[in-house]
């Protein structure tokens, strides 16, 4: 377990706006842990990145010093200057061993969400985990750490009342457009058809708003959004040249800078003079700050929900003991089996060592006396050595989990 190590950037320590410029684009993410792994020599590494928290979760014999990380940062070369940089490092928390695990084990069942009891953060991290193990990042421990992280979040959103009811980022972002005074059927711009979006505009749908367009990178996303909203699909090239006005702005895009400026927003505006909304969930914004400066906007971000989060939090802290308890229990399920699988891969070379000797004995040490057997006395010859062999693989295999099995009893009582 001591391998297991977590380097992460949170909104508990990192402003969300500078957050932004650690998160990594899709395009880029291969490239960049192939470079890490093979710098730093670590075996397994997945990155998770949302709206409120950057994270590197690895598996390796490596200690998380200043220098380490530092290195780290370095190889992953952040487009951030050194001097900002340095200020990162002060601002990283870092977890190794049992405490790894039980950080990704709280953050997966919403414990540490900007919201507690929103369910998405399970979601993203799944897909964090199989985007790296499709690209092959990630290797045996940390499919059995994620095994168990699933089973974890499961039984917590279950068997505990912290997602019930839930408010989510969504969620949140609805209530406060909900103060804001909309012309009826208003017309709303939607840039961005990931999961935030999807769930926002589906989630004003479901409340009798209907006049939608959407923009996406790839064209084929915004269309599957925009036939579920009954609307029309632009690919964001098109945003520039859209001139139909709107009322509302709803954009998260993984862009790492903002891609709507003064300039673009005028165009967008089309001469309309009236205070727009926009709805602002990207990390880093989508939305150049001088737009907010220079506009009548009612302007909603990430950052501006976190007084309503707080709150949140202190309405649920009864069911964070109940969480803890299920997290710790599983925590102590899942040790003997990460020890039992690490005595499996040692043992699995048991079968071919086996063969090996005997291979040996036969065509080489005994080959000569074997020669002059009957045949009748070599056939028994050969099932007395192949009862052995698997004997001989069989037994210590046995033996090994008996002794786990045991070890595990003990340390329980």
């Amino acid at each position: 377990m001591k391998n297991l190590k977590v380097i992460a950037f949170t909104h508990k320590h990192v402003d969300l706006k500078d957050l932004g410029n650690l998160v990594i684009c899709n395009e880029e993410l291969d490239t960049r842990l192939i470079s890490l792994k093979n710098n730093l020599d670590i075996p397994e590494i997945f990155y998770i990145g949302t709206c409120n928290r950057v994270e590197f979760v690895f598996y390796g014999a490596h200690e998380l010093t200043d220098e380490f990380i530092a290195n780290f940062m370095d190889k992953m070369n952040f487009c951030v200057p050194s001097e900002r940089l340095q200020c990162y490092l002060g601002q990283v928390t870092r977890y190794s061993g049992i405490e790894a695990l039980r950080h990704l084990f709280r953050m997966s069942c919403s414990l540490e969400s900007l919201v507690v009891g929103e369910k998405e953060i399970l979601a993203q991290v799944r897909r964090a985990y199989e985007k790296c193990r499709t690209a092959g990042f990630t290797g045996d421990f940390l499919r059995l750490m994620m095994d168990r992280l699933v089973k974890t979040a499961k039984e917590v959103y279950t068997y505990t009342n912290i997602s019930r009811n839930p408010i989510s980022v969504v969620s949140l972002a609805y209530r406060k457009l909900k103060e804001v005074k909309l012309p009826e059927n208003p017309r709303i711009l939607v840039i961005g058809s990931g999961e935030t979006n999807q769930n926002l505009a589906k989630y004003l749908k479901k409340h009798k708003l209907s006049n939608f367009v959407v923009f996406n990178r790839t064209l084929e996303n915004a269309k599957a959004l925009a036939s579920e909203l009954n609307a029309e699909a632009y690919p964001l090239s098109e945003l520039k040249n859209y001139k139909k006005g709107f009322d509302v702005m709803i954009t998260c895009t993984g862009a790492p800078h903002a891609i709507i400026d003064q300039s673009m927003y005028e165009s967008l505006l089309n001469h309309e003079t009236d205070k727009k909304v926009i709805i602002d969930l990207a990390v880093p914004n989508d939305v150049a700050p001088e737009i907010i400066a220079q506009n009548p906007v009612h302007y909603i971000e990430v950052s501006s929900l976190q007084a309503i989060a707080a709150k949140n939090i202190q309405e649920r802290y009864n069911e964070l003991e109940n969480a803890e308890r299920i997290i710790d229990a599983n925590i102590q399920e899942f040790l003997p089996i990460v020890k039992q699988r690490r005595v499996e891969v040692a043992m699995s070379q048991v079968p071919s060592t086996i063969k090996q000797i005997r291979d040996t004995a036969v065509n080489e040490v005994f080959a000569h006396d074997l020669s002059n057997l009957a045949p009748q006395a070599r056939e028994v010859l050969e099932k007395v050595i192949n009862y052995m062999e698997k004997k001989y693989i069989k037994v210590p295999m046995v033996m090994a989990k008996e002794i786990l099995v045991k070890s595990a009893e003990h340390e329980n009582n």
